[in-house]
């Protein structure tokens, strides 16, 4: 009886070495192989965009001279430096001291700007003159005061467009 035991605890069809091993489904197969696969080609393309997109070919005719000019180095043209008084609640006297430069998008623009110097001085004279000294303090008042001065620049020059005013010195006493 013990040995009728042990044959009905050894499992049909097999010789008493376990159970029988299932067939690899379709979707074992794939995370085997396709999973894998899918990896290394995205590995690839991650590789080749990361080292080769940068780089492109050098356009030619038309195209090639808008790039040139979007690529070429800025030109720079000087302002004369100002002197104003700024704008003070009590009887004290406060000066800002300002020379800038602005950042042109091609040398011709420099012939362009040129005549009509005298009216970005006078637009950038009036609005220093009404500034106080707390709107100057800390990166958020030179921030807001570099914004103002370029939108006030590319109405004065219009239809040139200047891309920024930079500040040389600034200094207030």
């Amino acid at each position: 009886m013990a040995k009728a035991k042990k044959e009905e605890a050894a499992p049909e069809g097999g010789d008493g070495e376990g159970a029988p091993k299932k067939k690899r489904g379709l979707v074992g197969m794939l995370l085997m192989f396709g999973l894998p696969a899918v990896l290394l080609l995205g590995g690839a393309a991650g590789a080749y965009f990361f080292l080769f997109a940068g780089e492109e070919a050098p356009a030619e005719g038309e195209h090639g001279e808008a790039a040139a000019h979007a690529e070429a180095a800025p030109t720079f043209m000087d302002l004369p430096d100002m002197l104003v008084n700024l704008s003070t609640a009590g009887g004290e006297r406060a000066v800002l001291k300002l020379a800038v430069a602005l950042e042109l998008p091609t040398p011709e623009a420099i012939a362009e700007i040129e005549p009509v110097m005298p009216r970005v001085i006078d637009n950038f004279q009036v609005f220093l003159r009404e500034l106080r000294v707390e709107d100057l303090s800390g990166s958020a008042g030179m921030f807001r005061l570099k914004e103002e001065l370029v939108r006030r620049v590319n109405l004065a020059v219009a239809p040139v467009h200047v891309k920024d005013v930079l500040f040389k010195e600034m200094l207030i006493q």
